[in-house]
């Protein structure tokens, strides 16, 4: 790679659209970013406009390549998993707003099927749960709620996307309909073993293969982006969806290594090698990347609410100005007080799968003020990825005593040192907590031939700051009594 050679990494997250300039070491030059606007048409209804995404990520590209005193050597891609589009393939126009991955509304359509029987075999074939969360009941509610959507489907007018495929549609002027294999384990409509789009289940689901795209490796060359967008034609040679690019870009290359992603919502992999690992715990099998011809998996804890409790604090409850506020106010907290925040906004994830949990606040005394809620928000992180960490332990039959972390709530010490604390666990933080971008940049440029192959991604790959135990142990084990208390409490209630 040429010294004044760049990586550009798309990473359409689900509250935020940014573009980073990466060199090959995974240094960042530039970031340009954009709000994306949530639209909330009913309680437990999330979409996004998937024209606002695309102009979002044109203006962030070309923010970025106009920093670049060099060629870019390739574009990566990183999403936003499970979110749904579907669009006109004549006209490349959407045909209804995204349904984005946290939306509830296709609870019914899940029950249904689970009732008629597709628990076992979605399990056995793609390695998930059925539940909203998923993009195939969001195709089955567009495909019935938008008029005469149905039909044009079936006839191959229309056509299927996660925001990968979106945007690689969009980039390649229309060109490329793709998916790499890591989206396509989202969906609830691909065979990991297989390697193909199942047809059991999309004839049961009564969803077209022709709204589908091609599913192709990791680090593949997807496409070309004209040079009437910015100027060269780059092109797209890595695509991940936003938690195993995490894995990814936190070199976590060997079985038994452990990343946790602390953005919106919450997500932790465990790497387990070359063939899907089953779990007695809800847990998620996953595909973690396909990289040279070679397919490795992933189990996945999936935490649906994480950051996305401190927005509710800051633009809901009015408490907070800024994220960072959180941590000031939770070192200032009463630590007496046991208040606990069971983060329910959207149901709750693995292990428990409950998409008709709602949230709750327990333990509150008169004592209890801002500071005691701020503080139960970010122990929420702590509580649920231990639920995760044990989960994944027991699965696997290794103890887990480390976790790399990421995300923009990895920034917190306060919250890195509780979590710490109550797992217990060495937690590593890099020294850039750019890792999700930077694992599509790092796929890019190994198709290209400008990184280095993964084993030297493992050896050079350092952490800024390691947050070790310090809580004595029946504190730790009274305070995770409580939370698990506080669960059941909510679950019980949802069921009412």
């Amino acid at each position: 790679m040429g010294a004044k050679d760049y990586l550009l990494a798309i990473d359409q997250g689900t509250t935020s659209t940014r573009t980073i300039l990466f060199d090959a070491s995974g240094a960042v030059h530039h970031i340009a970013r954009r709000e994306l606007r949530q639209i909330y048409p009913q309680p437990g209804w999330v979409e996004h406009d998937p024209e606002e995404i695309w102009q979002a990520v044109v203006a962030t590209c070309r923010e970025a390549i106009a920093r670049a005193t060099g060629p870019v050597a390739a574009i990566g891609i990183t999403n936003q998993r499970e979110t749904t589009v579907l669009w006109e393939r004549a006209t490349g126009r959407p045909v209804h707003n995204a349904i984005v991955w946290q939306d509830r509304r296709t609870a019914p359509i899940c029950e249904r099927w689970r009732a008629e029987g597709f628990v076992e075999p979605v399990a056995a074939r793609t390695g998930l749960v059925i539940d909203p969360y998923f993009s195939a009941s969001k195709i089955r509610w567009l495909l019935d709620n938008v008029e005469g959507l149905k039909q044009r489907a079936a006839a191959g007018e229309i056509a299927f996307g996660t925001i990968d495929t979106w945007l690689l549609w969009r980039l390649t002027g229309g060109n490329r309909h793709r998916t790499d294999v890591t989206n396509a384990s989202r969906t609830m409509l691909y065979d990991l073993h297989a390697m193909q789009w199942d047809a059991d289940l999309l004839g049961g689901f009564s969803i077209p293969a022709a709204i589908l795209p091609e599913v192709c490796d990791t680090d593949q060359v997807f496409g070309n982006v004209g040079p009437s967008l910015f100027g060269d034609a780059i092109p797209i040679a890595g695509i991940a969806g936003d938690q195993q690019a995490a894995l990814i870009g936190q070199a976590c290359f060997r079985p038994g290594m452990v990343k946790s992603t602390y953005g919106t919502g919450a997500f932790a992999l465990v790497h387990t090698g070359a063939t899907p690992a089953t779990s007695s715990h809800k847990l998620l099998t996953t595909i973690a990347y396909r990289l040279g011809g070679e397919t490795a998996y992933a189990l996945e804890g999936s935490i649906f609410i994480a950051g996305a409790a401190v927005q509710w604090l800051r633009d809901r409850l009015g408490i907070i100005v800024t994220a960072a506020d959180t941590q000031a106010l939770a070192a200032q907290a009463d630590p007496r007080q046991l208040v606990y925040l069971v983060p329910g906004f959207a149901g709750l994830g693995a292990p428990y799968w409950a998409p008709e949990a709602r949230g709750t606040i327990t333990g509150l005394t008169a004592e209890c003020g801002v500071a005691e809620l701020a503080r139960a928000t970010l122990e929420a992180v702590g509580y649920q990825t231990r639920d995760l960490i044990a989960a994944m332990s027991a699965d696997s039959g290794l103890p887990i005593d480390r976790l790399r972390v990421d995300g923009g709530m990895a920034a917190s010490d306060w919250t890195m040192q509780f979590l710490a604390d109550i797992l217990p666990a060495r937690v590593e933080r890099p020294a850039s907590i750019e890792t999700t971008a930077w694992g599509a940049a790092y796929v890019a440029g190994l198709q290209r031939g400008v990184c280095p192959a993964p084993d030297e991604m493992m050896a050079r790959w350092r952490a800024e700051r390691v947050f070790t135990p310090s809580m004595a142990e029946d504190e730790r084990e009274a305070r995770y009594a409580g939370w698990r208390k506080a669960v059941e409490a909510t679950l019980v209630a949802s069921k009412r």
